[in-house]
């Protein structure tokens, strides 16, 4: 729980918030994104359409809206309908999705498509439980299609709204334990004549004015209700539970390069972290180093180690990968499962950041002539 100074005895009763004051905000302020049918559109009759919606909330998950517009516009402009989606090759929805991160997220959303398609006649259900129960939509995911797309009165809670309502209302309990606490303030404001605008609504306000840091209270609809902006302790919300440490992994990746450029990749697993992406060969991860790296190279190379290892973070630990590079006769065959891929080819590979940045510091860097050693 959060220290707070008293209020004072006689400090004016703060006002009640209102979706009308937060919906006019909007109709002015609304942010125009591609996925979205904006105040003016809709009181001239257009709909938000729920495939577009579906495909945008499915992005935004863990993304910034900045990162999403360029794979949005790419994904419908290939794929327009839920259908043509459902009938796609899942590797090129993979290449397509490529650096947007938590891939299973990609291999859901041709599930989805696919269930859609052929469960309900191309037309997703107008409900939170229908949606539900598609693969891949969960709680969140359903409730802003049901809202947005289907004017449902759905509680619509992702992290800036989450961000808004513990400053409203000053909830000190920690998140993620304060999730129904805010739900259930979300859902006594959600107006029963426009709930997909008002879902829209406090997006926005979380994105542009109730910010994390510095948030523009002076320019807030909801400010004069706000229980932290009256006691100054805006930016102390939300509360969140300690974070426990990371652990560490360890690992070795092998860049093979043909004379001609080509790099030799191979699939990844179907399922399990970065599932069915591509990746260039290499050991496995694990918290214990590995002995003689090379003992995991594809093929009998000339393998030099790059002098720093690369690093990523996934959600639940930390990677270091030693990479090896090695130059090979433009003949050399590819060993069973792999293959050539081409340099010109390379930035059309479902390679997620992590081996593209294995890559491309293999290419671009120096490397040491020592042996692999233990870490």
């Amino acid at each position: 729980m959060l220290e707070k100074a008293p209020t004072p005895p006689d400090a004016p009763p703060l006002a009640a918030p209102s979706a009308a004051d937060l919906l006019a905000w909007y109709d002015r302020h609304a942010r125009r994104l591609p996925w979205r049918a904006g105040p003016a559109e809709r009181r001239q009759g257009v709909r938000p359409e729920p495939y577009r919606v579906w495909l945008s909330e499915v992005m935004l998950q863990q993304t910034t809206v900045a990162a999403v517009k360029g794979y949005f516009e790419a994904f419908t402009a290939r794929w327009p309908t839920v259908a043509d989606l459902a009938a796609a090759d899942e590797g090129d929805v993979m290449k397509a999705w490529a650096g947007l991160g938590y891939y299973a997220r990609a291999r859901n959303l041709k599930r989805c498509a696919e269930a859609v398609s052929e469960q309900h006649g191309g037309r997703f259900p107008g409900e939170e439980a229908g949606l539900a129960a598609l693969p891949g939509i969960g709680a969140y995911t359903s409730a802003a299609i049901a809202a947005i797309a289907f004017d449902q009165p759905a509680a619509v809670v992702d992290g800036n709204v989450e961000r808004v309502f513990t400053r409203l209302y000053a909830i000190d309990t920690p998140l993620p334990a304060a999730k129904p606490i805010v739900r259930e303030r979300v859902a006594a404001l959600v107006p029963t004549d426009r709930p997909g605008e008002f879902a829209e609504a406090t997006m926005d306000l979380g994105a542009t004015i109730c910010t994390p840091k510095r948030p523009a209270c002076s320019l807030c609809p909801w400010s004069a209700g706000c229980r932290a902006r009256a006691e100054g302790t805006q930016e102390l919300y939300p509360v969140k539970a300690a974070k426990t440490a990371r652990p560490v992994r360890r690992g070795a990746a092998f860049v093979a390069v043909r004379a001609d450029g080509a790099v030799l990749v191979r699939r990844r697993e179907p399922r399990g972290l970065l599932g069915g992406m591509t990746e260039v060969p290499g050991s496995d991860w694990r918290a214990e180093p590995h002995g003689d790296a090379t003992s995991h190279a594809p093929l009998t190379a000339d393998w030099r180690r790059l002098p720093a290892p690369v690093a990523h973070t996934f959600t639940h630990f930390h990677l270091e990968l030693d990479v090896w590079r090695a130059t090979v006769p433009a003949r050399t065959a590819a060993p069973a499962g792999m293959w050539w891929s081409a340099a010109a080819d390379l930035d059309g590979e479902a390679l997620p950041s992590l081996f593209r940045k294995v890559v491309a510091g293999a290419i671009e860097a120096p490397v040491s002539t020592g042996r692999p050693g233990r870490r």
